[in-house]
């Protein structure tokens, strides 16, 4: 039987750098800047919390950090300002190579799953937003256990919910420490380097796979170990 796929989000099926078209309308050049810095203190809140035990969704860890990237660049946005780019966050785009990769890999007889420090909800309002909800399989949040890949308890709920075995289990993502994470418990992994620009931490723990497309999933999946 195929193994089954767990599907990181955010960077991975879906490009939180998609708001920069709303930014340009409200901050101009600094739009790409605004994006990067939102997106990276997005990710260190959610470590920071989960480190501390203070947990709050990630959906409060991404308005903290619009408050902070708005300060940090000076952007003087308004509540309302604010607020149409946390909705705008509810719609963010699939990557191009998203929706034939997840035929393709349904059709082989992958179960597919969504896992992401988002909450539920939320994520299967981005997926259906984005016309991809029906190829999965279901949806697992880390929310349910109130803490924040990489931390292990995450990586046990996943195997948990979708009764899968560690061994017969993948995790796909373009986060590094996602990786890692999943690696470390157990999991195989496949890194999408999105960007060649992108670096995988030398921890002595590699990915099973480096792809630079999930279109190249299936062929590598199917190709005997």
């Amino acid at each position: 039987m195929p193994p089954m796929l767990a599907f990181d989000v955010y960077g991975t099926l879906i490009d939180p750098h998609g708001v920069v078209i709303k930014l340009q309308e409200l901050v101009g050049v600094k739009a790409e800047e605004f994006s990067r810095v939102w997106r990276e203190k997005q990710l260190e809140y959610s470590f920071r919390r989960g480190l501390m035990r203070s947990y709050e969704t990630f959906a409060v860890c991404t308005s903290q950090a619009l408050d902070y990237t708005c300060r940090y660049l000076d952007a003087g946005l308004t509540t309302d300002q604010k607020a149409a780019l946390m909705a705008e966050y509810q719609c963010l785009p699939a990557f191009d190579d998203v929706e034939e990769s997840l035929v393709g890999l349904k059709a082989a007889g992958h179960s597919l799953y969504a896992f992401s420090n988002g909450a539920a909800d939320a994520v299967e309002k981005l997926l259906a937003a984005a016309g991809s909800r029906d190829l999965f399989d279901g949806v697992v949040s880390t929310d349910d256990r109130h803490t924040f890949k990489p931390n292990p308890d995450v990586y046990e709920h996943l195997l948990k919910t979708t009764a899968a075995s560690a061994s017969d289990a993948w995790l796909i993502s373009s986060n590094p420490f996602d990786v890692i994470g999943a690696v470390s418990y157990g999991l195989r992994s496949a890194w999408v380097q999105r960007s060649k620009n992108s670096i995988f931490d030398p921890w002595g723990i590699d990915p099973t796979l480096t792809i630079t497309s999930l279109g190249e999933l299936g062929r590598l999946l199917s190709t005997p170990d």
